[in-house]
C-alpha cells in the first residue's frame, strides 16, 4: 500500500503540521471502526496498521515540530466521534499530537474550507477528499502560498476556540 503524501511531508516538516478535520463519519469499512463498533474495545498500539502513523508522528514531533489536530463535530456526536474520541488518547495524543475539539455549533462564525487539509510549516496544503458516506476518495497538494495562508489562518481560528482534548467530553 501506498503511504499518504502527509507522511512524507511530515518527515520532512521543519516547524509545524496542522490538520483540520469535519467530518463526522470516515472510513465505514474499516476494521478497526468495525470491530469497535461491534464493542471490542482496543489499544492502537496493539494494531498493525496503527503504528507507522504512530511511529511518524512520534519521530516528528522529535524533532521539534508542532502536530495539532483539530476536530470540528457536531453534537450529539456520533458513533464514528464517539471511536475517534475513544483511540484519541491512546494514539494520537501517546505519539505527540496535541488535539482539540469544536462542537459546530460553537463555530459559527468562522469560515473554514469545504473539505478537511493539513498544512506543513505554513507553505503546503494537502486536501483530503471523501465521499459523501466517508469512504477515502483521494488527496491533493496545493503550494500556492495564498492558499496555506488562508488555511493556517482558518486553523488557528477554530484552533482557538477548540477544547483540549483531555477537557473535551462528547456530548
Amino acid at each position: 500500500m501506498t503511504e499518504p503524501a502527509t507522511y512524507e511531508l511530515l518527515r520532512s516538516a521543519g516547524r509545524s503540521a496542522m490538520h483540520l478535520e469535519m467530518r463526522d463519519a470516515y472510513t465505514p469499512d474499516d476494521p478497526d471502526w468495525l470491530d469497535w463498533q461491534a464493542g471490542n474495545r482496543f489499544d492502537p498500539a496493539t494494531r498493525e496498521g496503527w503504528r507507522g502513523w504512530f511511529d511518524v508522528v512520534a519521530a516528528t514531533v522529535a524533532r521539534g515540530v508542532a502536530i495539532r489536530r483539530a476536530r470540528i463535530v457536531s453534537e450529539p456526536v456520533t458513533d464514528y466521534i464517539r471511536f475517534e474520541y475513544d483511540v484519541t488518547a491512546a494514539h494520537n495524543v501517546a505519539a505527540g499530537e496535541q488535539v482539540r475539539w469544536l462542537p459546530w455549533h460553537q463555530a459559527p462564525a468562522l469560515l473554514v474550507p469545504v473539505c478537511d487539509f493539513w498544512v506543513f510549516d505554513d507553505r503546503v496544503v494537502v486536501w483530503n477528499h471523501f465521499a459523501g458516506d466517508g469512504s477515502w476518495v483521494t488527496e491533493q497538494m496545493c503550494e500556492d502560498p495564498a492558499v496555506a495562508k488562508l488555511c493556517a489562518s482558518s486553523f488557528e481560528a477554530v484552533w482557538d476556540r477548540a477544547i483540549p482534548h483531555g477537557e473535551y467530553q462528547p456530548g
